[in-house]
């Protein structure tokens, strides 16, 4: 009886093996076995910056970590392999596959690439937002890019920004004139359209810029980036609300070709990791620009709301600039603005009556727990 045994124990044994193999070849090889990507991303901002540098660093990371190291991304600061303000040029390219900057940095390529970020008496973080996701903006803005070899995702929002620092004190439109300022986007159109004469800095100079004279006022973030660059030791004057960006959104951009190439969890993971870093900023943000405010006003900062008659200026400037730029542009920029002023007209009509008269109600005198 012990021989039959054996010989069943062996086919059994024979059998069991064929199966196991024939079962692994049907399935995928573990992760570990599978190809492995090394991707650059590079930045428009100044290494270890708070905010808009430590947010890159951060989509570095959770891309590399929920990919199980797949997808390994490595960031580079402005300057460590392309200059701040030419990430859009690298990626498409291709001498990096990633970058982490701001849509309107790239006027230069399209007129209406800075909606994605932010243009005069647009949207705020929430509008935006809205936009993006539920108002057709990222169709548009993939369209946009996808000419230039490019996927793009929102990734970041700074809010409401500062008007800017200035070496002397605004009263009217005509305080303008012969100013020499540091502004980004469409914005600098308007100031200009006022008699300033707009001076383009990266981050990184923007302090020696003041410093030396280069430049009369600068804008940059608000209090929590501002702050970390110094600048309130070289300017006087802290004007707000910044006409210019009622919210940043930043970008995540990829080069769509390598983009495409990945596999479909790899894309998933991207784009997870973007849009936890917007979540992530736009938080940050909120608590960190109150915080550092508050310690600017303890140092002797001026802190000045941009007087009414000069923000109607600025208004109507921004509105002749924006007609302007819908008369000329393109067929995908008439899209572009199609779409921004169906988003904006609800939403903006209902921030009035939720959270602008929320802020209105909470901002009267009256007991509250301390």
């Amino acid at each position: 009886m012990k021989g039959p045994i054996d010989a069943k124990r062996r086919r059994f044994l024979a059998s069991a093996a064929v199966g196991a193999a024939a079962a692994a070849a049907a399935f995928p090889a573990p992760a570990i076995a599978q190809e492995k990507r090394e991707w650059k991303m590079v930045t428009s901002w100044p290494k270890g910056l708070p905010g808009v540098g430590t947010g890159a660093e951060r989509i570095a990371q959770r891309i590399t970590d929920m990919s199980g190291g797949r997808l390994t991304v490595k960031v580079y600061a402005a300057g460590e392999i392309v200059p701040a303000l030419e990430c859009f040029s690298a990626v498409a390219e291709g001498k990096a596959e990633m970058g982490h900057d701001a849509s309107y940095y790239h006027i230069g390529k399209h007129r209406q690439a800075p909606f994605f970020t932010t243009v005069p008496f647009g949207l705020t973080a929430n509008e935006l937002s809205a936009w993006i996701h539920f108002g057709g903006g990222q169709e548009l803005w993939d369209e946009l890019y996808a000419g230039f070899g490019l996927k793009p995702f929102l990734a970041g929002n700074t809010g409401t920004q500062m008007l800017g620092w200035y070496r002397k004190e605004l009263k009217t439109a005509d305080d303008y004139k012969g100013l020499k300022v540091r502004m980004a986007g469409l914005g600098a159109e308007v100031v200009k359209r006022l008699g300033a004469t707009v001076v383009t800095v990266p981050a990184g100079e923007i302090f020696q810029a003041l410093q030396n004279g280069t430049v009369d006022a600068a804008e940059w973030v608000g209090p929590y980036n501002d702050q970390a660059l110094g600048l309130n030791q070289v300017a006087e004057y802290y004007y707000g609300p910044g006409f210019q960006e009622p919210s940043a959104g930043l970008e995540l951009i990829v080069n769509k070709k390598l983009y495409d190439e990945l596999p479909k969890d790899l894309q998933m993971i991207v784009a997870v990791a973007a849009q936890a870093a917007h979540d992530d900023l736009w938080a940050e943000y909120a608590l960190r620009n109150g915080e550092a405010l508050a310690n600017l006003i303890t140092k002797g900062t001026k802190v000045a709301r941009v007087p009414n008659e000069l923000m109607i200026a600025m208004g109507s400037a921004s509105g002749e600039v924006l007609a302007e730029e819908r008369d000329k542009a393109d067929a995908i920029g008439k899209k572009i603005f199609e779409s921004f002023l169906k988003a904006r007209g609800p939403a903006s009509a209902y921030t009035r009556i939720g959270e602008q008269a929320m802020a209105n109600a909470r901002a009267l005198a009256y007991k509250y727990i301390e």
